[in-house]
């Protein structure tokens, strides 16, 4: 069970991380990855929390964590991840909805309660790095970014692509934050940066499409971008 302290009877918020690790907290309590008893149970919870809205058609997960049984192992199997993941998420002392609901063959997260997860957070900093144009709103992002998803789900099919989006994303804002750094004059910021990118990423090559802006020094198709002193 995921206990909690009670705040006037009212359900406490559900913070889910997938960058560099996976773990799902709440005010008291925090289980990560190896606290799972069953994985597929930790695997549902990860992919609906990949998911936009947290919500998915029943069939669609079968898909995508049983894809090699028939609809009746896959569902005979979706009903014990379900059951299992309730029983690490729900806490005992609360009446009200499940933290898995399922509703119209629709298995949902958290629905309706407040659920932060963070690489959405990270996405929603990007673009307000990208609005703000400053080092402070870039550095912001960036420091949401503590990893790799799910590195325990890296030959998973449902992660990879989403996966390697982030990554790129995550590449471009470095660069953009390091062209930022050198248009200001501080040029050991920007080599940092640009240090931390590949310590993250060494095999990043910059996307000529989303690199810093041309004559900075830092965009894409710059030297500095690829080799550090």
């Amino acid at each position: 069970m995921l206990p909690v302290t009670e705040r006037s009877g009212e359900a406490t918020s559900l913070r889910v991380r997938l960058l560099g690790r996976f773990s799902v907290s709440d005010i008291a309590h925090t289980i990560t990855d190896a606290g799972w008893r069953l994985r597929k149970a930790r695997s549902l919870v990860k992919l609906l929390a990949l998911t936009p809205d947290h919500r998915l058609h029943r069939e669609q997960i079968m898909a995508s964590l049983w894809p090699e049984l028939d609809s009746a192992a896959a569902a005979n199997n979706l009903y014990q991840a379900l059951h299992a993941a309730r029983k690490m998420l729900d806490r005992p002392d609360r009446t009200g909805p499940s933290c898995l609901q399922v509703q119209n063959e629709i298995v949902s997260l958290w629905p309706d309660r407040s659920l932060w997860i963070d690489l959405e957070a990270f996405e929603r900093a990007a673009v307000h790095a990208r609005r703000a144009r400053t080092v402070a709103a870039y550095r912001a992002a960036i420091d949401l970014y503590a990893g790799d998803l799910l590195p325990d789900d890296r030959y998973e099919d449902w992660a990879s692509e989403r996966r390697d989006g982030l990554r790129r994303e995550y590449g471009a804002l470095s660069l953009e934050l390091a062209a930022l750094y050198e248009g200001e004059g501080e040029t050991q910021s920007a080599i940092e940066t640009l240090q931390r990118l590949l310590k993250h990423d060494p095999t990043h090559v910059p996307d000529p499409q989303r690199g810093a802006a041309p004559g900075t020094g830092c965009g894409a198709g710059s030297t500095k971008s690829a080799t550090l002193p």
